[in-house]
């Protein structure tokens, strides 16, 4: 599928955009590769990495339409990656959180049309369903965008669709480099915000390859959720600093003692598949006969019963202390 194409990824230069380039230059052989951000250091390293003849870097931010609107000249499918993720700095920043994550991606809506791409994925996150904090409530007015734009395209070639995933194994400012860190520094005590804490869990390469596949599965409109495993936050800290008692400092501002990604008020619409769940668009779509529970792949999917909701808390699988080592070898 992405042989001889044009690919962009807004953000290309986080942990996401490095693996997605990592994979993608394995598997396939892109005819452009893009990588779209606004940090020339981090631009700089990665080309130390990543020099194939197919790829290149475009200084920008989603927040200068013009600009995307430029760097998306032949580009046949978009990943908007690039946001503002901190929940402290964002209810300290809302307004930059607001044009980076609201802005940005009507800019990058904007010029996949104008620029007549195949189709876009933008990645949201578990903070997005039911949001508590100004990060994922950005997060989920983002999702509705990129879901809506599909009627903006009308009888237009460009799709849209989301995928949303939970927290990444080892990405930054994750806790587990956190944990690391703190054990390395000799500290007397690892803190822990609630004992019954847990989250949902996924490795980088697992978060791209679900991505990938989604480009094929996808109509467009749907929020794609991958079945992951949960972790309880006592296991992550038994896992990671054995040897270290635990702290409770209680829980911070905009968190959740448990994370959703698909959230009960959305089960009407919610199909359940073999690996994965499809959140299907709440709103009419020009075309009606597009079926959200059977994907492009011919896979089938069933509605979820009224009510039903996938958290982190109630998770059929969650990982013991020796799986939690062992997920990201």
């Amino acid at each position: 599928m992405f042989n001889n194409k044009s690919i962009l990824i807004t953000g290309g230069t986080g942990s996401f955009g490095h693996q997605y380039v990592k994979t993608l230059l394995a598997l396939y052989q892109p005819k452009r590769l893009i990588i779209y951000s606004r940090d020339e250091l981090k631009q700089y390293e990665m080309q130390q990495v990543f020099d194939a003849p197919c790829m290149r870097y475009f200084i920008g931010d989603v927040r200068d339409k013009d600009r995307l609107t430029q760097a998306m000249r032949d580009v046949d499918y978009v990943i908007h990656a690039a946001a503002l993720k901190q929940v402290p700095a964002a209810e300290y920043n809302p307004m930059e959180c607001i044009k980076t994550n609201i802005h940005g991606a009507e800019n990058v809506i904007a010029a996949a049309i104008a620029n007549n791409v195949d189709k876009v994925i933008a990645l949201s996150t578990d903070k997005a369903a039911a949001p508590i904090n100004l990060y994922g409530a950005t997060k989920l007015a983002s999702d509705k965008l990129f879901v809506a734009a599909n009627n903006m395209v009308g009888q237009g070639r460009t799709r849209f669709s989301v995928v949303r995933y939970g927290n990444v194994v080892g990405s930054r400012g994750s806790v587990v480099p956190f944990f690391q860190k703190l054990v390395k520094e000799g500290a007397k005590s690892i803190p822990i915000t609630h004992p019954e804490m847990t989250r949902f869990w996924i490795t980088l390469p697992m978060g791209v390859d679900f991505v990938l596949h989604n480009f094929t599965r996808m109509h467009g409109g749907e929020i794609f959720i991958p079945k992951i495993p949960s972790v309880r936050i006592m296991d992550l800290a038994a896992a990671y600093a054995p040897h270290t008692p635990t702290k409770e400092v209680g829980i911070r501002p905009g968190e959740k003692l448990h994370e959703v990604m698909c959230p009960a008020d959305d089960s009407f619409h919610t199909f359940e598949f073999k690996d994965h769940y499809v959140i299907a668009p709440s709103i009419k779509f020009y075309q009606d006969d597009i079926r959200f529970d059977r994907n492009k792949t011919g896979e089938q999917g069933t509605l979820v019963t009224a009510g039903f909701e996938y958290q982190s808390g109630n998770n059929p699988h969650f990982l013991t202390v020796d799986e939690i080592l062992a997920f990201n070898e």
